[in-house]
């Protein structure tokens, strides 16, 4: 059996109880490098096999390759298993291996649980964009930014920033800007439920020139995102309030 974890944000509290059972019971556990190193402390017994970034392929299908051999494998992923995880990948590869029965495990994604550090800003309809080009063209990268902010939803944009891609936050807000107003409440949290983290709110004008990395998440308000009691909060239309 192969099974396709999300594990949450990569603190014990932040997994599902199936998450930790499922890790817990399987025999072996597959995974990019960062995130099997965070894994091994609350699983400090388990077999690991784990490759670097762009090595997702190879390590999918050796997860396969132990499940058809009648290995429990888990399949671990950062937040949930679908949302950027590696499950379309095992069920695209899957074919090659028809006697591998796979079952995908939800894990809470960063923007749920960074949502949850700031406030509440995915009250009402929301969109979740990634701004890392290895796998979409960045020109339908920023086609979606623009089209999610005309349709007035709030936006969490994942992998904002990285050494190769320092200007692409910079390229969005400057698109976001020629749609939303300046002013428009938005937020950001790093490292969520990790060492370090952290999180605050700011204008779209202000995030032009914030510094984020590839573990920030940005979130991006709506029209009806409002600052509360210094929290991002977009309201979903009740009357009589």
């Amino acid at each position: 059996m192969l099974y396709v974890v999300g594990f949450g944000c990569g603190s014990y509290e932040g997994m599902t109880i199936e998450a930790q059972r499922t890790i817990e019971n399987s025999g072996l556990i597959v995974g990019y490098t960062a995130y099997t190193e965070l894994i091994k402390k609350y699983f400090p017994q388990k077999e690991s096999y784990d490759t670097g970034m762009r090595g997702e392929t190879q390590r999918v299908r050796y997860a396969l390759e132990k499940a058809a051999e009648g290995v429990d494998v888990a399949l671990i992923c950062s937040g949930d298993s679908e949302v950027y995880g590696m499950a379309g990948l095992a069920y695209q590869l899957s074919e090659q291996y028809p006697s591998v029965e796979i079952q995908v495990i939800a894990g809470v994604t960063a923007a749920l649980s960074g949502g949850a550090l700031l406030g509440s800003p995915l009250t009402n309809d929301f969109a979740v964009i990634s701004l890392s080009d290895l796998l979409t063209p960045m020109e339908k990268i920023i086609k979606r930014i623009e089209y999610a902010a005309k349709a007035d939803m709030t936006i969490a944009v994942y992998n904002p920033s990285s050494k190769n891609r320092a200007e692409h936050l910079k390229k969005i807000c400057a698109v976001l800007n020629e749609i939303i107003p300046p002013e428009t409440i938005c937020g950001y949290v790093k490292n969520v439920g990790r060492l370090g983290c952290e999180h605050g709110v700011m204008t779209l004008r202000e995030l032009f020139d914030f510094k984020a990395d590839m573990f920030t998440t940005i979130f991006i308000g709506c029209s009806d995102t409002r600052l509360i009691n210094g929290k991002m909060v977009t309201l979903r239309g009740y009357k009589n309030v």
